[in-house]
């Protein structure tokens, strides 16, 4: 009988000890050590571990000019929104991970886009659950009224047999659902376990490289929101995909973190209906979507999100704290940065908010991960504190520096016209962005420096 020994792994490295510490002395993680359970049990079958994900290579020294560029090919999902995230469509022979929170829509959006794949273009996709039973995806089809697409299910968590079945039913696209409860039977650990998600994962990259087949593996998520298992599986795949939302909202956001085949930092935002995820073309009608009357604290700002400018609302509501230590609190922005920016407002700008709590919210459950938007939450904040209304027509972005400055951001020209597009009136923008020509209908305020841009709010206060 097999005898079963206890170690330590380390989920972010893979390396293991026997006892328990609080930091790896491999790759420096802290609070990284899971306990796992292995067994003296030779494997059943053996692999060559020194092999690439990508397959057997040629070890021969090649020139780069005499090496010729074979053009990818793309097939499309049938979704637009998801096509963009991609950079075009899934690439053949790609392996694509996708992460979320639980419930947040994944298995919708990837048996949506089976389905599409294989009315529209003829692909003969391969749907393997290893979660689920095929009665409860047989449900969720007839909810998304998809129960007549020819689109192939397996229920399977081995490894080897999902690779065996592949190889007799060649399919072209191949859906893992999910990557941590696969299991390869070259190691004794449970399915889950960092030895098992990463061996498992590099067995079906290898897999997806010599076969040309496009695999597109679902990960979990911690509570911190990164994806569950070791960092290198991040690396293994072409593409990272996060599936953003939240609950309390029907809107979703797949964000690209990382693309081998496309940019990143891509956006593409979906509705969650009855009948699934459907596709929003123009987010930026959705996340301007306020009242008819201008009120103290809100302001619209145009923010870059892959290829393409979005405008969404940022609201400010600052009010007399009754404690000893103001509160900053920031939905959609990082926390530092307010602060940060509430001090260049004192500094630069003689406005102080040392007595009073900061509230910021970006509506929609966008994220801001520019500096962009630094203008326009200083302006709401101004705007809630002194309890003045900023005109809806207004539009404001521009990066804050710490000496004041209003500093250019990227393609602003481009979000300037999109703000036209959009029937702003007014744009209060850095100098460097100031456009050549005159936008017919919009009136540039192009300013250098932060007291500048607070004398052209007070201006247009309402």
């Amino acid at each position: 009988m097999a005898k079963a020994k206890r170690v330590y792994v380390c989920r972010e490295c893979g390396a293991q000890t026997p006892q328990w510490a609080g930091r790896c002395t491999d790759c420096g993680a802290w609070n990284s050590l899971e306990e796992s359970v292995q067994t003296s049990a030779k494997p059943t079958a053996t692999l060559n571990k020194h092999t690439g994900y990508a397959g057997q290579q040629q070890n021969t020294v090649q020139a780069l000019k005499t090496i010729t560029s074979e053009q990818a090919v793309r097939w499309s999902t049938g979704l637009p929104e998801l096509d963009r995230v991609l950079g075009g469509g899934l690439v053949t022979g790609s392996v694509v991970l996708i992460g979320g929170d639980p419930g947040i829509g994944k298995s919708t959006l990837l048996l949506q886009a089976m389905a599409s794949m294989a009315e529209l273009s003829g692909i003969n996709p391969l749907y393997i659950s290893g979660e689920e039973s095929l009665q409860q995806i047989r449900l969720r089809a007839e909810r998304l009224q998809l129960q007549e697409t020819p689109v192939d299910l397996l229920a399977e968590t081995h490894a080897e047999q999902m690779m065996a079945t592949a190889q007799l039913r060649q399919p072209q696209v191949m859906v893992i659902d999910s990557i941590q409860t696969v299991f390869t039977e070259l190691l004794q650990s449970a399915p889950g376990t960092v030895a098992q998600v990463r061996e498992s994962a590099a067995q079906l990259v290898r897999f997806a490289k010599t076969s040309g087949i496009t695999m597109i593996l679902v990960g979990h998520v911690t509570k911190q929101g990164a994806l569950a298992g070791p960092r290198v599986l991040e690396h293994m795949v072409d593409t990272v995909l996060y599936f953003e939302g939240d609950s309390s909202t029907r809107f979703r956001i797949l964000r690209a973190v990382k693309n081998r085949f496309g940019a990143v930092n891509e956006l593409g935002v979906f509705a969650m209906t009855e009948l699934g995820l459907k596709e929003v073309s123009n987010p930026s009608a959705i996340f301007l979507s306020r009242g008819e009357q201008a009120v103290p604290g809100s302001i619209i700002t145009v923010i870059r999100e892959g290829s393409r400018p979005m405008l969404v609302e940022v609201q400010a509501l600052v009010d007399e704290s009754p404690l000893g230590n103001p509160r900053r609190v920031s939905v959609g922005l990082e926390q530092n940065r307010l602060a940060m920016l509430l001090a260049i407002l004192h500094r630069h700008g003689c406005i102080t908010c040392h007595d009073q709590d900061v509230f910021i919210n970006v509506v929609g459950g966008v994220k801001l991960s520019e500096t962009g938007a630094d203008l326009a939450v200083i302006s709401a904040v101004i705007s809630s504190l002194r309890n003045k209304a900023i005109p809806q027509d207004w539009v404001v972005f521009g990066e804050v520096g710490l000496t004041g400055e209003i500093r250019p951001v990227q393609a602003g020209e481009e979000r300037i016209r999109d703000a036209g597009k959009h029937g702003f009136k007014v744009a209060l923008v850095p100098a460097a962005n100031a456009p050549r020509k005159a936008i017919s209908g919009l009136k540039v305020i192009a300013v250098h420096h932060l007291q500048q841009a607070i004398d052209a709010l007070k201006d247009g206060w309402m």
